[in-house]
């Protein structure tokens, strides 16, 4: 953490002691830590949810289950969060986690493929954060509005925010033929960017925040 980054930190609100031992934790037993949300990007999560009021949140990609905890912590009672994770050997510790947290009954945990879990969740969803496959993130797109099915997931007024869009700069880089990864989010920024039925702003906060708003 650099000078600036402790400035920041220093001067937020604290993470809470559950945010902070399960920040610990995924240090300690995972082997990407990186992709935790953190203590700055977690409490933004939270104020998006306190300021939208969404009644119900779809999350694609849980990981140890940082930032479903930090949107939970915004949530109405009566609201919930459907939290999606593809690695089931994370389930144990995001779910014990979850069982921690006050805010932890509002939270469903599912594993597998969002591509297919997803659509049997009903919806519509009021809040998407995508934090999932950066390979899949055209496909989650897609599914998300519909344009596959007919039969989309938001509707107008929704809100999705897509985390990791700037892809540690690799966007503005020259791209490998078998670099799926960066491949994908620029077809998924430039979809957005080019979808009539949405507008957008990409936020440079971390590795890159895409905001969009359903019309």
């Amino acid at each position: 953490m650099d000078a600036l980054e402790k400035y920041v930190d220093s001067l937020s609100t604290p993470e809470s002691e559950l945010l902070r031992a399960l920040d610990h934790e995924t240090h300690m037993q995972t082997i990407q830590p990186r992709m935790l949300s953190g203590h700055i990007q977690g409490k933004l999560l939270e104020m998006f949810v306190r300021m939208l009021r969404p009644r119900s949140i779809l999350e694609i990609g849980t990981f140890t289950g940082y930032s479903a905890l930090s949107m939970a912590a915004g949530l109405d009672e009566g609201a919930t969060l459907d939290t999606i994770e593809v690695d089931d050997e994370l389930e144990e510790l995001a779910q014990r986690f979850f069982d921690r947290s006050p805010c932890g009954g509002k939270i469903r945990l599912h594993i597998g493929s969002a591509l297919d879990i997803a659509p049997t969740l009903g919806g519509p969803f009021d809040l998407v954060f995508i934090d999932g496959d950066k390979r899949e993130y055209p496909a989650y797109y897609r599914m998300l509005m519909g344009d596959d099915t007919g039969r989309p997931l938001v509707e107008s007024g929704a809100f999705l925010l897509a985390d990791n869009i700037l892809w540690s700069g690799k966007v503005v880089a020259p791209v490998a033929r078998n670099d799926l990864h960066t491949q994908r989010i620029l077809e998924f920024n430039r979809t957005v960017a080019d979808d009539p039925r949405v507008e957008n702003v990409i936020v440079p906060l971390r590795d890159g925040l895409n905001l969009i708003r359903v019309k």
